[in-house]
């Protein structure tokens, strides 16, 4: 375990290999699980505020389904997610020419239509966050289907904590990231790939 100003960071996230390879998955994430992607309470603001940027880059499915059900959804747990079309795909997702699934967000963010990335839930998987009254703890979401994620990351030598570099960053800043690179790589056990 790491801890790092009020984080915990698991170990896993420091040893185990991690790059998305969806050639191989196809963005399996989007459409498969229980619920939407999670989303942080200053997000439902966002999405509200930003909704019609990111509307002309949805499919036809995605937007009658927020039509139907709204920008988002509040689940059992009260935590909210993303909707989903017929209980399944997110409504944000929408396929390329080579049938990958990809955020729409995103798209629109790439587009210039929006500053809004995509939800950090997203950009930060495979970490999950958990929050507790004093921190937060940040866990490796083994997840069969990124599988080949695993093997990628293994083949070029990338940890999780590095691949995921940019959204830790927007998540928590540069100097928690750099403290958490100094606290691996100067301070952990050499792990063995």
């Amino acid at each position: 375990m790491i801890i790092i100003q009020n984080t915990v960071i698991s170990d896993d996230v420091r040893d185990n290999f991690f790059v998305c390879n969806l050639e191989a998955c196809k963005g399996a994430c989007c459409v498969e699980g229980d619920l939407g992607a999670p989303l942080e309470t200053a997000e439902l603001a966002i999405l509200e505020q930003e909704y019609e940027n990111i509307k002309p880059f949805l499919t036809e499915a995605g937007r009658a389904a927020i039509e139907e059900q709204g920008l988002y959804i509040k689940d059992w747990e009260d935590d909210y997610s993303t909707t989903t079309i017929g209980d399944r795909e997110c409504a944000y997702a929408l396929y390329d020419e080579r049938g990958i699934l990809k955020c729409g967000i995103e798209e629109a963010y790439l587009a210039g239509a929006t500053s809004f990335k995509k939800p950090i839930s997203c950009h930060l998987y495979p970490i999950r966050i958990t929050k507790y009254e004093d921190f937060e703890a940040l866990n490796y979401d083994r997840w069969n289907i990124c599988s080949p994620a695993c093997s990628f990351g293994a083949n070029l030598g990338v940890r999780i904590y590095q691949f995921l570099k940019e959204p830790l960053i927007r998540k928590y800043g540069e100097a928690w990231y750099g403290e958490l690179v100094t606290e691996i790589e100067t301070n952990s056990p050499p792990v063995n790939p």
